[in-house]
C-alpha cells in the first residue's frame, strides 16, 4: 500500500488551521489562549473540551481523550490516518505525494466517494434544470410555486424534477456525463433490479447534501399517479438518513450563530420557513429524530424549538423529539398553533405570510409546559396524567430541573408532592404504571410490575415508544415477510395510517420495493429493510416480533389485516364526511359530493365486513 510521503504529511500538518478544521464539528470558544467547547466524545453540561491552536492539540479534562488534530478527524469521523490527512488536504488545498507515485491503493474508497458526489451533483443541477427550463417540468413547477414557493427558495435549495420517462436519467448520463453502465448501476440511482430504470420518476426532487454542501441523496415529492408522497434515496456510503439533516449546510451559519436550530416534519415545512428568514430550520429525512441526529445538532446548538404538523401524529412526534433531545443534552421548547387553520408551517407560510409563521417560532413554549398541556387532554385519572410525564422527567439531566417538574406535577393535579415522587421512583425501578391508555406500562428497566421480565410484546414503554395497535400489527407483519407488500400497498397509502410507527415501516418497504421491484423475500432484502430502520425504538421493536415467531404463519394474519385496516380507514373518512353534512350553509354541490362519497364509502364497507364475516 503506498503511503503518504513524509514532506507531504508535514506540509499539511504545517498549514492546518486546529480551530477550523474542530469547529466543522462543535462550537469554540475563547479563554485564557484556548479554546473551549463541549466535548463531542461524552455528555456533558460545562465545556470541558479544549483546543491548543499552537500545539495543534485537543484534549478533554472530562473523558480524557486527546491528541493531534488528525486523531480528532480520525476519531470523528472514523478514517484512518491516511484518509484523515487526505481529508485535512483537500480541506486546505495541499496537493498530496505518495511514495509509490501520485496514486494510493487506500484512497480508492474515498475517490469513489467523491465521483458518486460529482455524480450526485450533476444530477441535481440536471434536475433542477429541467424543473426550471424544460416544459416537461412545467406542471411540477407550477406546482410548488402554487404552494407559495419563490423562484430565489427553488434556486436557493436547488429543486428540481426528475422526468417520467424512467430511462432517460440512464440515457443522459452515459451519453453526457460520461459515466461507465457499472458506476451508474451501483450508484444507488437506478433501480437494483433493473439498473437502467431510475429510482425516482414524475417527482419534485430535493437534494439532500451533508453539511459541507456536497449532494448525498435526493428526496421525491410525488406528483401524480400511485406510491407514497415522499421518498428518498436508500441508505449508501454517502448517506444514512438518521445521520443527515436535510438542509443543514444552509442552515449551519444561523444555527452557530444563535445556538439554536428550527426542527421542522418536511422538506416543504423548511423550505417556508427558510423563505419567512427562519433560516436555522432543519428536518429529518422521512424518519423519526434519531440520537445521532441529536448528537449531530448538539455540536453547535444549546435549544431546539420543534415546529411539528397541528395533528395527532405531528404532536405524537414532538413527545418523542423532546425526549431525544433532553436524552442528548439539549433543551428543548414546541412552537405551538392551531391545525384549524393550518397544519403545518407550510401551510401558514401560504395563508398567512412570513411574519405570522415568525410568531409562531419566536412564541414557542417550553417543553415541559407542552407536555403539562398534553397530559391534562388525556382520558382517565390524575395518576395515569402524571405517569405521562414520567419519561420526561427520566431523561432530565439535572436533580434540581427533576425536582421542580415533580412540584408542578403536585400543583397541577391538586395531589401530595411526595406521591408523585414515589410514583415516579417506581416507574424508575420498573414497577407497574398506567400509561396514556391505562394499560399497565413499563418503566426504563423493561420489567412487569411483579420484577419479572416483560413478556408482552409491544407493550406501551413511554411516550415515543411503539405501541402494538392494528396498524402497526399488520405492518410488522408485512416487513418480516416483505412478499405480501405487494398486496398492501394496492388497498391503502403511508398517509392513510394514523401510527407514526405503521407509517414509518410502510414508506420503509415503499423505497425498498421501488429500489428492488421485486415483492420476494430474501435474507438479503431482510437486512437492507433492518438496515433502512433508523429509529432505535422501532428497530428493536420489530426484531423483539421476529425474535419471538410469532408471525411465522402469516397469509391469514396479513389478509385478515388488511380488511380490518382498511375498514377504519374508511370509518374515520365516514365520520369526517357526516361532520362535513352538518356544518351550516354547506354548498348544494359540495353536499351532494360529499353525499355520494358516503355511498361509496358505505358499500365499500358492506363488502370489507362481508369478507371479513
Amino acid at each position: 500500500m503506498a503511503r503518504i510521503t513524509e514532506a507531504s504529511k508535514q506540509a499539511v500538518l504545517d498549514r492546518l488551521d486546529a480551530v477550523a478544521v474542530v469547529e466543522d464539528y462543535l462550537r469554540l470558544e475563547k479563554k485564557s489562549g484556548r479554546y473551549w467547547g463541549l466535548c463531542p466524545f461524552h455528555h456533558e453540561k460545562t465545556p470541558s473540551f479544549t483546543v491548543d491552536p499552537d500545539r495543534k492539540l485537543y484534549y478533554c479534562f472530562g473523558c480524557h481523550k486527546g491528541g493531534t488534530v488528525v486523531d480528532f478527524i480520525m476519531e470523528m469521523d472514523k478514517l484512518s490516518f491516511g484518509e484523515a490527512l487526505e481529508t485535512l488536504a483537500k480541506k486546505f488545498g495541499i496537493e498530496l505525494a505518495y511514495e509509490s507515485g501520485n496514486f494510493a491503493p487506500d484512497t480508492e474508497r474515498r475517490n469513489r466517494l467523491d465521483a458518486l458526489s460529482e455524480l450526485y451533483r450533476r444530477v441535481a443541477v440536471s434536475f433542477h434544470h429541467l424543473l426550471m427550463e424544460k416544459p416537461e417540468g412545467e406542471p411540477a413547477k407550477r406546482y410548488i410555486l402554487g404552494r407559495g414557493i419563490t423562484a430565489d427558495t427553488i434556486n436557493r435549495f436547488r429543486l428540481g424534477y426528475s422526468p417520467a420517462d424512467r430511462h432517460w436519467l440512464f440515457r443522459f448520463l452515459l451519453e453526457k456525463g460520461g459515466f461507465s453502465e457499472e458506476f451508474l448501476a451501483a450508484s444507488g440511482l437506478f433501480s437494483s433490479k433493473y439498473p437502467k430504470a431510475a429510482f425516482f420518476s414524475n417527482r419534485l426532487m430535493f437534494p439532500i447534501d451533508d453539511r459541507q454542501g456536497k449532494t448525498v441523496a435526493f428526496g421525491g415529492r410525488i406528483l401524480s399517479g400511485d406510491g407514497p408522497k415522499y421518498i428518498n434515496s436508500g441508505e449508501s456510503e454517502l448517506f444514512r438518513k438518521g445521520h443527515n439533516l436535510f438542509a443543514l449546510d444552509l442552515a449551519l451559519p444561523d444555527i452557530r450563530s444563535g445556538k439554536t436550530a428550527v426542527l421542522a416534519e418536511g422538506y416543504m415545512d423548511v423550505l417556508a420557513l427558510h423563505q419567512a428568514q427562519v433560516r436555522n430550520a432543519v428536518a429529518p429525512l422521512g424518519t423519526a429524530f434519531t440520537d445521532d441526529q441529536a448528537r449531530l445538532l448538539k455540536r453547535w446548538v444549546d435549544t431546539v424549538v420543534l415546529m411539528l404538523d397541528a395533528d395527532e401524529a405531528g404532536q405524537t412526534a414532538a413527545e418523542k423529539t423532546i425526549l431525544v433531545c433532553r436524552k442528548n443534552g439539549i433543551a428543548c421548547s414546541v412552537a405551538v398553533f392551531s391545525g384549524e387553520n393550518a397544519k403545518d408551517p407550510a401551510e401558514i407560510l401560504y395563508k398567512f405570510g412570513a411574519d405570522t409563521l415568525q410568531k409562531f417560532v419566536k412564541s414557542s413554549i417550553l417543553d415541559f409546559d407542552y407536555l403539562l398541556s398534553r397530559s391534562r387532554a388525556l382520558p382517565g385519572d390524575k395518576s395515569r396524567a402524571a405517569a405521562f410525564l414520567f419519561p420526561y422527567l427520566a431523561v432530565l439531566d439535572s436533580e434540581v430541573s427533576r425536582d421542580s417538574c415533580i412540584g408542578v406535577i403536585a400543583d397541577e393535579y391538586g395531589v401530595n408532592r411526595r406521591a408523585v415522587q414515589d410514583d415516579y421512583n417506581r416507574y424508575i425501578s420498573g414497577g407497574e404504571l398506567r400509561t396514556r391508555h391505562g394499560a399497565p406500562g413499563r418503566g426504563p428497566a423493561g420489567k412487569t410490575g411483579d420484577g419479572a421480565p416483560e413478556k408482552t410484546a409491544g407493550a406501551p414503554r413511554g411516550i415515543g415508544v411503539p405501541r402494538m395497535n392494528g396498524e402497526l400489527y399488520l405492518l410488522t407483519v408485512v416487513f418480516l415477510h416483505p412478499r405480501f407488500y405487494k398486496e398492501l400497498r394496492a388497498k391503502f397509502s403511508a398517509e392513510e395510517l394514523e401510527d407514526p410507527h405503521a407509517r414509518e415501516l410502510f414508506i420503509i418497504l415503499e423505497e425498498w420495493f421501488r429500489n428492488s421491484e421485486n415483492g420476494a423475500d430474501s435474507p438479503e432484502g431482510h437486512q437492507e429493510l433492518f438496515s433502512r430502520v433508523t429509529d432505535e425504538a422501532l428497530r428493536d421493536f420489530v426484531m423483539r416480533q421476529s425474535a419471538g415467531g410469532a408471525f411465522d404463519a402469516p397469509e391469514q394474519i396479513v389478509a385478515d389485516g388488511i380488511t380490518r385496516v382498511e375498514s377504519r380507514i374508511l370509518e374515520r373518512r365516514r365520520s369526517e364526511i357526516v361532520r362535513q353534512l352538518r356544518v351550516p350553509g354547506l354548498d348544494g354541490l359540495r353536499q351532494e359530493d360529499l353525499l355520494a362519497e358516503k355511498v361509496h364509502i358505505d358499500s365499500e364497507l358492506t363488502r370489507l365486513n362481508g369478507a371479513d364475516r
